[in-house]
This record gives structure tokens, C-alpha cells and sequence, in this order.
């Protein structure tokens, strides 16, 4: 019976083979599926993608993916919404192979049918720009031969003149007669002057003028007009700002060079008739043509829309669907195909807990298939490194990311993330310790908590997912950072007065004097901080020393659990030379130096030193003296000190040779000795199959062999013993220098670790701080001010400041400094003292977490 599964160690993990029907394969990799408990290892490593079994069913199902995201696109452009995935998640059944074909087929006629829809309608929408350029064009042509032409004598007069302006039409004003009706058609055939007219975007004309100029070397004239109204591109959706052009030029082949510029830089070029009752009938066409396109395009674009709404209602389910059945081939392509009998034979990694159930799911595929060959579940007993899976909670999950972000769990050995639920937070509120901003980041906490269910399914941008996804952990912080704002008597920089002081004031006080308070007699603060420090001027010199100290005595006791936490692995390993080569002497250097220095400051803490008449000595020269000078002592703590110290700083130094050799020479008496006793080569292995041809499937009397089923039943369970060790060679010159390093990264990390601890002192210092100058600069200095109007007005604008910064400043940048900061206190500080970070992650075949890792919405 495999042991509860619990947040402390991970889960008892099982290799199993699975032999299954090929006809139900489909369906049992499906089923695994749904129950997420279950890794299946990849039996064709040497075989490429393109060589495996089910290659061709997930080349169509990749086709059918591509057309489900085609429609998704062309609803997101058309503006209509899908309907969730959430409405889905507890309707859909695993579909048949004959379900997915018709899903196949009729995705195909759909992606047919919006193509063709969507063609047309892009068709006619650039048809539609066409036209409107056109009318443009003609509008603002027509209206320059307008002007051209009802301006003659102005014309005539800028020829006499000195200007070059228009030569050509000069030329043409000055030359040949005008007709009857005052229109110079005959002129430009006469002349040989032909002109260009069309529409380029407005950010060009520049350009195109220069060209046009240094290319033809002045010899044209131009004339432009700006559209008033932006011209949408029907391939990008993009409104672009365009002019109309007309330029006259002689010669037919200047002509052609104006028309090869105009088009080199995106120009669109339409014909207008010289003659102003065809240009009017242009007009009219044009008119008539782009209205029978808007009618069309509107009944295009409701067809197109129609069609889409029909797909968004059941679009986000066949996603699901197809992503399922692609991870489904995905993990086929992992198995073994077995020609004799016919069946594909699997290797998973799945909890000891879970084999009744997984067992239980296969026998329903098998009673629903209805087939007379079981599928076999064969229980494989093997000293290879199982992978580590901790089974959380929606509390403990962000937690064991916290601790997954480090490093993945050895398999069975302690969690981590079991301490750190509490210590975290912990750490975190000594920092930021204060009762008003706890208040508000537990509020903040508790409304996601609340309204869960509503924010999963919110599409949340990325730090608002952050904090979402790390609610518990911020509830927790929020309630702790509330509890040490009690100790610390802290409210936003403000202070409780709950209980009466225990330092009173003198009466007779003379102007000038300096006040010093003193002690009520039998009476002491009942809890925390007593309020009166927050008026007193040596207040900061008081909790300086108080909370660096006391940050010294949170690191050791950090530091010592985790230490502790070496010798449980140890213990549930067997590994006896760990307890004694690494644990013992570790412990025991560690409590020899910084134990003593804990030691020593709650010693000077409990002692009336004033009533002692003397004064109290310094701790941290005293701990400098202990290794520079043992045995003198220069200000006395208590008596026998010199001797005391002595003898734990050789007891320190014993520690080192022992962690040193210990253990590499230990590990080399034990291979010696194995080596003399002879033992198995290490490249042999022994491998039993549980459909081989002499063995029992029904559970005979096999040797290694626990048959779990019995006769008649759809789902045998045998166990058996495989040795798939991870061997490797002992080399003594290997493990000496990992044990040097070892010593020597333990011996310096205790010192350096037990510093790192300060940050909690120093940090909680600049909050606490930081949180005054706010008070004090907004709403503080806006209480003190006179005027009644005035004062209120300053208290409105002061509160409102002090609100806004106390939110951005205290609690998110210092809030997220201090989450960092403890933080790196477990990773470095306190995981390094126990935790290798080397297991491998138990990575289930989940519908569950494929659809979180990739949503369809």
C-alpha cells in the first residue's frame, strides 16, 4: 500500500507498461487524458517527427488547426466575439474517430465558403476604392478645366508678362483660337499636349514632384488638389490621405514617362473625358456604378457576418476538440508498436495512489469498446530516478512555484515548500511590517479571492495575472505584515495606544530642560512595542539596535530548520554517511560560532545592567576577539566566558577536517568493500516482458511477477522487477573535490548568510521611515495648518496624495522589494542548506493544463 500523498515530500511515483488494443488506443490515450495522472515516456527517441506512426493523422489535424484560426482572425476582424471556451468545459465528450472526420470535413467546406465570401468582399471593396478615386479625380479635373478655361485673359496677361508659369497652356491660350462654347479641346490635338490625372498618396507628392521635375527638366505643368476625405485601403484597413493630380505635357512619349513615374510610386491613374457633357456622363456612371457596388458589398459583408456568428458559436469547442485529439497522436507517437500481437505497448510514470483509478479507466474504455483482449497495466519495480510530482492546492500552488522557480524537488526527499508557506510571508513582514499597509494588501487579496471565479475567466494583462496568480500569498503577507505591525506598534507610521505606557513622564519639567522618562514600577508593556518610543528622540538608536538583533536571531533559526532538514533526507535516504560526514559536523560548526552569538544576545537582553552597575559589552567585537585573540576577554559578559569561547572555536575548527574527509573516505571503504564481496557489472540489466511467451498473463506463479487481476477481468495488473539503474563509476578524486567545495562554500555562507539576514533589520527600517516622511510631508502637515478653509482644502488634496503614493511607493514598490528580498533569503540562505534542486518535473499528459498552458479564447 503506497503511502498518503502529502505537501511534504512528493507523491509515490510507479513506472508502468501499458499494452493496448490498437482498435481502443485512441480512446484509452484520450481517457488517460481527461484523468491527468499519468507521464508517458517517448519509446522512439532515434525516430525522427516524419517517421513516426501517427504522422499523417496530425498533418490533418494541423490543417484543420489552421482553419480554425483562420475563422478565429476573420472574427476578430469582423468584430464578432466567440463564445467562451468556460460555456464548453463541462459539455464535451471525447469525440469519435467518425465525429473528427465530419468536423474535418465540414471545416473545410466553411474555410471553402468564407474564402469566397471574403474574396468578394475584398474585391468589391477595392472597386469601391476605385470608384471614389475616380469620382474624385473627375470632380477635381473637371473642375480645373473649369478654371482653366473661365480665366482666358488672366492667362493671356501672365504670358506678356515675365512668369513661366503654365507655358503650355500659354502657349495654347495664345496660339489657337477658342471654339463657340469657350472650351480648347482642339488645342491640345493641335499642340500635340496630352495630360495625366489621377490620385497618389499625400505623403508622396513631394516626391513625385521632384521627379517629375528633374525628368522631364521642367517641361509640364501640374496641377493637385488634396481629397478632403481619407481613403480606406481595403487590404490593410488603413485610412490613407491622398491628392489628385492632372499634368499636361507635349509629346506622347513624355507622356508614357509620366505615366511610368506615377505608377513606380503607387499612384492610381483614371481617364477623363476633355469634353465637359461626356465628363458629366462619366460622372453619372461612375455614380451609378459605385452605388450598385455599395448595395452589393452590404449584402456581402451580412452573408460574411452571418456565416461567422454561426462558426463563433461553436468554434472555441472545436478547437478544444482538436487540440485534444493532437495531443492524443502526439502521445502515440511515443509508444511501441508490437507486429506479433498487434498492440502498442507504453511506459508511464503515474502516483502509486492513482493506479486504482487509471486502472478503473481503462476498464471502462475496454467495456465500452466491448473487446475481449484486456489492456495490461505491468507495474515495473526499477531503481531509476522517478520524476518528482507534489501534489498542491489552489493555496499551496504558488508557493511550490516559488519554490519550482529555484529548483524541481529530488524525488522524495523534503518539500521545501511546506516551511516556506509560513516563513515566507514572514520574512516578508518583518521587512515591511506595518499594520495600515497589511490592512490594504490583505483587502486587495481578499477581493481577488472573492471574485475567483469571475477573474479566471477575465483575460487579465500580465502583472494583474501576476498578482492574481500570487493572491494567497499576498492574503498571507497581508496577515502577517498586520501581526508585526502590532509588534512594531507601526500604523501608517503612526502608533496604537492600546494599552497604558510603561514609561511615565516627570511633573515639575523647566523650560529648556531635556525630559527623560523612567520605568513604572511593576508594570511592563503587554505587547509589542511600547508607544512612547515613537515620541522619543533616541527612538531610532532604540530599534536600530532591537531589530538588528533581532534579525540576527530570525536568520539562525531559519537557518538552523533548514539545517535540520539535511538530516530527515539523510534519515529517509539510509544515508548515514550524509548524517554524519555533513549534517553533524555542519551543525555543530554552525552552533559553535553563530549559535553562541544568538546565545550571547539573549544573555545580554536578560540582564538589568543598570542595576548591575556596569555597562554592557559589545557583541560584535566580542565575536571578532573570539577568532583574533581567543581566550582574552576585554569587557566581560558573563563568568567563564574566556573559556567558553575557547572551546567552541575549537570545537568549530575540529568540524572542518571531519566534513572534509569523512565522507569521501567512507564512500571509498564502502565501494572497496563491495568490490571485494563482487557484485553485478554495471551495464547489465535484466528486463522481463509480461507477454512473453512462457509466462502466465493471467497471474500465474512467476517468479517477480504480483499478478493484481483476476481471471475474467478486462484490465490485468502485474508487477515486476526491471533494474534501469542510473549507474555511474565511482572515482574517488571526484567526490573529494566535491566535498572540498562543499566545506568550503559551508563554512563561508554561514558567515556570509548570517549577514544577508540584516536586510530584514535594514528594510524595515527604511519602510518605517520612508512611511513617516509620507505622513509628515502630506496628510500630517495638512492637520497642522491653520484656516479653516484653508485646512480643509489641504487635508482633501493631502489625503488624496498620501493615499496615492502610500498605495504606488509603500505598498507596491516596497512591497515587491521586501517579496524579493525574502525571496532570495530562501533561495540562497536558507534551500542551500538542504535543497540540491536536481529532480526531474512530473510533467502529466493533461487535457487540464494543455488548455491552460494554450487557451483557445
Amino acid at each position: 500500500m503506497a503511502p498518503k500523498d502529502t505537501f511534504f515530500r512528493s507523491a509515490d511515483m510507479s513506472l508502468t507498461q501499458l499494452y493496448i488494443a490498437n482498435e481502443i488506443s485512441r480512446e484509452v490515450v484520450s481517457a488517460l487524458g481527461e484523468v491527468g495522472e499519468v507521464q508517458f515516456r517517448d519509446l522512439n527517441p532515434d525516430t525522427n517527427a516524419f517517421q513516426r506512426t501517427f504522422t499523417k493523422e496530425i498533418r490533418r489535424l494541423d490543417n484543420v488547426e489552421r482553419q480554425l484560426r483562420y475563422f478565429a482572425s476573420q472574427m476578430e476582424k469582423a468584430d464578432i466575439t466567440m463564445r467562451p471556451s468556460s460555456e464548453f468545459a463541462n459539455t464535451l465528450a471525447a469525440p469519435s474517430s467518425a465525429e473528427i472526420d465530419e468536423l474535418a470535413e465540414r471545416s473545410e467546406s466553411l474555410e471553402q465558403r468564407v474564402v469566397s465570401l471574403n474574396d468578394s468582399y475584398e474585391t468589391l471593396k477595392k472597386r469601391e476604392m476605385e470608384l471614389t478615386e475616380w469620382r474624385w479625380v473627375l470632380r477635381e479635373a473637371g473642375g480645373f478645366f473649369d478654371r482653366a478655361h473661365g480665366h482666358t485673359e488672366e492667362i493671356r496677361t501672365s504670358v506678356d508678362g515675365d512668369t513661366d508659369e503654365a507655358p503650355l497652356l500659354q502657349d495654347v491660350e495664345h496660339q489657337v483660337p477658342r471654339g463657340q462654347n469657350g472650351d480648347a479641346q482642339q488645342s491640345f490635338s493641335v499642340m500635340n499636349i496630352g495630360f495625366v490625372a489621377g490620385v497618389i498618396p499625400r505623403d508622396r507628392i513631394g516626391s513625385f514632384e521632384r521627379i517629375l521635375w528633374r525628368t522631364l527638366r521642367g517641361n509640364l505643368y501640374m496641377n493637385q488638389s488634396e481629397i478632403p476625405e481619407p481613403i480606406i485601403d481595403p487590404t490593410t484597413n488603413e485610412e490613407i490621405h491622398k491628392n489628385v493630380f492632372v499634368i499636361f505635357a507635349h509629346g506622347k512619349e513624355i507622356i508614357a514617362k509620366i505615366r511610368k513615374i506615377s505608377e513606380s510610386l503607387g499612384s492610381s491613374l483614371y481617364s477623363v473625358d476633355e469634353n465637359s457633357e461626356l465628363r458629366r456622363d462619366q460622372i453619372h456612371e461612375v455614380n451609378t456604378r459605385l452605388g450598385d457596388v455599395e448595395s452589393v458589398l452590404r449584402n456581402t459583408k451580412n452573408t460574411l457576418d452571418a456565416e461567422l456568428s454561426q462558426i463563433a458559436r461553436s468554434l472555441a469547442a472545436w478547437m478544444i476538440i482538436v487540440k485534444k485529439e493532437k495531443s492524443v497522436y502526439h502521445t502515440l507517437n511515443k509508444f511501441s508498436y508490437d507486429q506479433a500481437r498487434k498492440t502498442l505497448i507504453a511506459e508511464a510514470w503515474c502516483p502509486t495512489n492513482s493506479l486504482p483509478l487509471i486502472k478503473s479507466t481503462l476498464q471502462d474504455v475496454n467495456d465500452r469498446a466491448g473487446l475481449s483482449v484486456p489492456t495490461i497495466v505491468n507495474q515495473i519495480r526499477t531503481n531509476k530516478t522517478p520524476p518528482s510530482y507534489v501534489k498542491t492546492n489552489r493555496f499551496t500552488e504558488a508557493f511550490q512555484t516559488i519554490i519550482n522557480a529555484y529548483g524541481i524537488t529530488k524525488y522524495s526527499e523534503v518539500n521545501p515548500g511546506l516551511p516556506t508557506i509560513v516563513t515566507f510571508p514572514f520574512l516578508f513582514a518583518v521587512m515591511f511590517g506595518d499594520f495600515g499597509h497589511g490592512l490594504l494588501m490583505t483587502l486587495t487579496a481578499a477581493a481577488m479571492i472573492i471574485f475567483e471565479k469571475t477573474l479566471l475567466r477575465t483575460k487579465l494583462d500580465e502583472l494583474t495575472y501576476m498578482a492574481f496568480y500570487g493572491r494567497y500569498i499576498m492574503l498571507m503577507m497581508g496577515i502577517f505584515s498586520m501581526y508585526t505591525g502590532l509588534i512594531y506598534n507601526d500604523v501608517f507610521s503612526l502608533s496604537f495606544e492600546i494599552f497604558p505606557s510603561q514609561w511615565q513622564w516627570p511633573h515639575d519639567i523647566e523650560e529648556g530642560q531635556a525630559v527623560q522618562a523612567s520605568l513604572k514600577p511593576g508594570y511592563r508593556y503587554p505587547f509589542g512595542l511600547d508607544w512612547n518610543w515613537h515620541e522619543a528622540e533616541n527612538s531610532l538608536l532604540f530599534t536600530n539596535s532591537y531589530k538588528m538583533k533581532l534579525s540576527i536571531l530570525l536568520g539562525w533559526a531559519h537557518m538552523t530548520y533548514s539545517l535540520s532538514l539535511q538530516y530527515i533526507n539523510a534519515r529517509h535516504f539510509k544515508s548515514k554517511v550524509d548524517i554524519f560526514g555533513n549534517f553533524l559536523p555542519g551543525m555543530i560548526f554552525f552552533q559553535s560560532i553563530f549559535g553562541y552569538l544568538v546565545f550571547t544576545i539573549v544573555y545580554k537582553w536578560s540582564i538589568d545592567w543598570n542595576a548591575r552597575g556596569d555597562a554592557p559589552p559589545g557583541l560584535l567585537n566580542m565575536l571578532i576577539f573570539m577568532f583574533l585573540s581567543p581566550g582574552s576577554i576585554e569587557e566581560q559578559l558573563y563568568p567563564g566566558q574566556a573559556g567558553v569561547q575557547v572551546f567552541l572555536l575549537l570545537l568549530a575548527v575540529v568540524q572542518v577536517p571531519i566534513m572534509l574527509l569523512l565522507k569521501p573516505l567512507w564512500l571509498r571503504a564502502e565501494h572497496n568493500r563491495a568490490r571485494a564481496l563482487g557484485y553485478r557489472g554495471l551495464g547489465e540489466h535484466a528486463r522481463v516482458s509480461a507477454l512473453d511467451e512462457d509466462g502466465d498473463m493471467n497471474g500465474g506463479p512467476s517468479e517477480g511477477r504480483d499478478s493484481l487481476a483476476s481471471d475474467g477481468e478486462g484490465i490485468a495488473m502485474i508487477a515486476q522487477d526491471i533494474d534501469e539503474g542510473e549507474h555511474e563509476e565511482f572515482d574517488f578524486s571526484d567526490v573529494m573535490i566535491h566535498q572540498v567545495i562543499h566545506t568550503i562554500e559551508f563554512c563561508l555562507n554561514c558567515i556570509s548568510h548570517t549577514a544577508s539576514y540584516l536586510r530584514l533589520w535594514a528594510l524595515s527600517l527604511a519602510h518605517q521611515q520612508l512611511s513617516i516622511v509620507l505622513w509628515t510631508m502630506t496628510l500630517g502637515g495638512a492637520l497642522t495648518t491653520e484656516g479653516s478653509t484653508l485646512r480643509v482644502i489641504m487635508i482633501v488634496v493631502g489625503f488624496y496624495m498620501w493615499f496615492f503614493l502610500t498605495v504606488a511607493i509603500l505598498c507596491v514598490m516596497e512591497g515587491t522589494s521586501a517579496m524579493l528580498h525574502s525571496l532570495r533569503l530562501h533561495w540562497v540562505e536558507a534551500m542551500s542548506k538542504h535543497f540540491m534542486g536536481d529532480g526531474i518535473p512530473f510533467t502529466p499528459f493533461s487535457f487540464k493544463i494543455l488548455l491552460e498552458e494554450d487557451p483557445v479564447d
